[in-house]
Formats: C-alpha cells, sequence, structure tokens
C-alpha cells in the first residue's frame, strides 16, 4: 500500500509559511479555480457524459453552474467571514475585549462520492480554500473521465503543496486515511462514514460526514396536486435519483392519492417522454453492480409507472411503486435509483411515528398548505434541512447550510457554511493592564462574599 506520508508533510510545510493565511492568496486561489473551470468547461461537460450520460443541461445546472456560483459568492464575502469579530464581554471581565479568529486547521482531505463526481469534489475544496487550508482530494474511481480531468486541471493551476488530486481506488482511501490530517470532509454512503470516523478518531481528527438514508416526501391532502406532481418528480429523477438527497419514498394521502399517482405519471411523460429508456440525455447508472442492486427492487409491489430497463446501457426508466410496505427490500435503504416508493396514509401523526421509527433523514419533504400541518412535521421530525411545497432546490442557496443529523451526517457546508466549516474559531481575551481587579485573587479580604454577590 502506498504511502502518503510525504506528500502530508509537504503540505503542512507550505502551510506554515503562513502564505494561505492571507486573504489576497486566498481570493486569488478562487479566482484562478473558477478560471481553470470556466477554461475546461466544455472537456467537463464531455467526460460527465462519459461517466455517466449526463446531458450537458444536467451537466451544467447541477454541477459547472453550482459551483461557479459557489465560488461568486464566497468571492464577495470572503473578507468580511474572515475578519476577527469582536464579541461582548460580561461585566465580570471589566476592562477586557473579546474576539472570535477564525482559522484554518491546516492539511484537510477531501473525499468524494460518484454521483455529483465534479460538484461535490469542488464544493467543499472552495470552502477549504476560502478558510486557508491546504487540500489533498480524493475524487470517485467510479467516474474515472471527471477524476482525471479534475486531477489535470488543478495539476495545472495550483502547485501540490497547496491543492493536489489523489487518483485511486478503495486502497487509495485507506492509506490516505492511516495519515494524520487536520480535517477530513466526506460525502458518500453511512457504511463507508463510519470507516471514515473510525480512520478519523485514531488522530481525533475533526470531520464532516455527509451521508444519506430514506429522504421522505409526503403529499397531504391539501397539496397543489400538479406542482407537487412535477417538482418530486423533478427531485427524484434528475440524475436518475442518484442523488443523496432525492425523495427516498412517498406517504401520500389517501383521498388525494389516485388523483396524485395520476398526474404523477403524466408528469414522467412530460419530463422524460413516453420512452424515456430511448431519451438519449437520460442519466445512466453508474455502475452494474449498483444497476442489479436497483433491478431487483423492480418485483417490489406493483408498477404504477415505468419499470423497464436496458442492462447493456446500465439504464432504468423512471419507475413509481404502489402497494409497498416497511417490509419490502426497497424499503430497507437508500434507494439510490429512479424508483419511488409510494405508501398511503390518513393521519399525519401516524406518519410521524413512523418516519421517527428510523434513523434521521438528511432530507424532508413535505406538499401541504396548512401552516399547522407544516408546524407539526417541523417540530416533531428531526431531519438535515429539506423543503416545504418543493423537493432539493434548498441545496442551492448559500445561505442555507446544508448536512445531515445522526446517521445522515454530521457538520454542514455552502457559503458561509463552508468557510466556518473548514474554519477553528479562536476564542482571544485582550485583558487591560491600566488597572487590576483584586477580588479574583484568593488573598482578598471576604472575597468569597463579594464573589457570591458578584455571581448572583
Amino acid at each position: 500500500m502506498e504511502s502518503y506520508g510525504l506528500l502530508v508533510e509537504k503540505q503542512r510545510d507550505f502551510f506554515h509559511t503562513d502564505q494561505t493565511k492571507e486573504i489576497s492568496f486566498r481570493i486569488q486561489a478562487l479566482e484562478t479555480l473558477r478560471k481553470a473551470i470556466k477554461n475546461g468547461e466544455q472537456e467537463l461537460i464531455e467526460s460527465l457524459k462519459q461517466d455517466l450520460n449526463k446531458s450537458e443541461f444536467d451537466a451544467y445546472s447541477t454541477e459547472i453552474g453550482i459551483v461557479l456560483e459557489e465560488i461568486r459568492f464566497t468571492l464577495k464575502h470572503l473578507s468580511k467571514w474572515a475578519k476577527p469579530r469582536r464579541v461582548k464581554t460580561p461585566v465580570t471581565h471589566i476592562g477586557s475585549k473579546s474576539y472570535i479568529f477564525p482559522e484554518p486547521y491546516g492539511v484537510t482531505l477531501i473525499i468524494a462520492p460518484w454521483n455529483y463526481p465534479f460538484q461535490l469534489a469542488i464544493a467543499p475544496l472552495i470552502g477549504a480554500i476560502a478558510a486557508g487550508n491546504c487540500a489533498v482530494l480524493k475524487p470517485s474511481e467510479l467516474t474515472p473521465k471527471t477524476s482525471n480531468l479534475m486531477a489535470k486541471l488543478l495539476k495545472e493551476n495550483f502547485p501540490e503543496e497547496f491543492i493536489t488530486v489523489i487518483e485511486g481506488g478503495v486502497e487509495t482511501s485507506e492509506a490516505l486515511l492511516k495519515e494524520k490530517f487536520d480535517y477530513i470532509f466526506f460525502t458518500g454512503s453511512v457504511p463507508v462514514g463510519k470507516i471514515i470516523m473510525e480512520a478519523a478518531s485514531k488522530h481525533l481528527t475533526p470531520v464532516t460526514l455527509e451521508l444519506g438514508g430514506k429522504s421522505p416526501c409526503i403529499v397531504h391532502e391539501d397539496a397543489n396536486i400538479r406542482i407537487a406532481a412535477k417538482r418530486i418528480a423533478w427531485g427524484k429523477f434528475m440524475n436518475a435519483g442518484q442523488t443523496c438527497i432525492a425523495p427516498d419514498y412517498l406517504f401520500v394521502h389517501q383521498n388525494i392519492k389516485d388523483e396524485f399517482l395520476s398526474q404523477l405519471k403524466a408528469t414522467v411523460a412530460e419530463l422524460y417522454g413516453d420512452s424515456p429508456l430511448e431519451n438519449e440525455n437520460f442519466t445512466k447508472i453508474v455502475s452494474e453492480r449498483h444497476f442489479n442492486r436497483l433491478q431487483s427492487f423492480l418485483n417490489n409491489g406493483t408498477v404504477f409507472v415505468g419499470g423497464g430497463s436496458l442492462p447493456e446501457q446500465l439504464k432504468i426508466e423512471p419507475t413509481v411503486l404502489t402497494d409497498i410496505s416497511w417490509d419490502d427490500a426497497v424499503m430497507e435503504d437508500e434507494i439510490f435509483g429512479p424508483i419511488l416508493p409510494v405508501l398511503e396514509y390518513n393521519n399525519m401523526g401516524e406518519i410521524i411515528d413512523e418516519i421517527n421509527k428510523h434513523p434521521k433523514p438528511l432530507a424532508l419533504y413535505l406538499f401541504t398548505e396548512s401552516e399547522l400541518v407544516q408546524s407539526s412535521v417541523l417540530n416533531r421530525v428531526s431531519f438535515g434541512g429539506g423543503c416545504i411545497n418543493d423537493t432539493v432546490y434548498h441545496i442551492t442557496s448559500p445561505y442555507l447550510p446544508f448536512g445531515g443529523v445522526g446517521s445522515s451526517g454530521t457538520g454542514a457546508y455552502h457559503g458561509k457554511g463552508s468557510f466556518d466549516t473548514f474554519s477553528h474559531e479562536k476564542s482571544v481575551l485582550k485583558q487591560t493592564t491600566l488597572f487590576d481587579i483584586p477580588l479574583r485573587y484568593p488573598n482578598f479580604k471576604d472575597g468569597l462574599k463579594y464573589i457570591k454577590l458578584f455571581f448572583k
């Protein structure tokens, strides 16, 4: 197994030159990254097409464009974020001033997944650069064209002692995790997240884990059915369902179930055509192993929409399953594919209890016009983040930190959240020397009596 100790030490030595702590250095690095992405835009689109059959629209809107916007937003606010900020000082500390200094951790490791291989690698990298860190980026081996292109673009624009890309499989990740990093950022599955956390614990390295889980979507009886169907189909079937925050399963109120399903069927045809498998822009499943796992779910319940597949192209058409129960295999783990199981309900309290029996989801989506129902779900269900009357869209706001809770992840990023994730907040008290408060010292007469009065 290859060792990356020398690389990590090289980055640590560079970090200790303090160059990355200069705001001008960080701004220049982000400008360079933006220019590299724009120059390599067409190559990125082509590599995403080869790896996942992403259309040019999907490649730009969900991968390239969202990253460029993240850079723009970060550049606009970075100088303000990085400034030491003064905070209040209690009366017990009279004469002193209190400050918080954001400082970089040092050498960071970013392990990225395959489903959005460019966006989910570069978005955390933006935060690492903005906060003043060095970074080792490990992209997914399941999307080799995109990973290789990222390695090429970053190598051409940054010295390896500042930013470097290490390509490879599981053995590469294992070798990297043996090294002592100052921060680890991982996006991927829950089982691998546990391995990352265990490895990090050996060096007491702080981590952000962006994981997943079964994200519920609830359609209440007063929902706008047409809009709900369209936004759910969009959120679920983009990237062939290979999205960590895609609606994983659907609870539909029994009073509107038939009408909703009919509208959902029409919407799928509207978005992807009557024969989605013939749609040359429909994303494929990343590997044969993932394809076979997903295809096995097509036997669960009753196929209401879709159900077709092309094994030789690793494509599964948008599929809606009805007559589903929690005993079905499709309801055991996160689906991560274009298959949407539908369950019906009558009582909102019962499905809230059902959701709470399972691990806390990364996302939750609720379609209702009722403020009372919205309040009930938001107060009673713990989840990473989500939307009322929409799906997935919350991830695109730089003002909403994105992350999980419990087994769906720990930590958050995007916008200032990315800067905060890759920064340690160092608290500093600046004390006056013009006078001293004798009460603090043990030889002060009747000191305890006065301290008790003071702290009441």
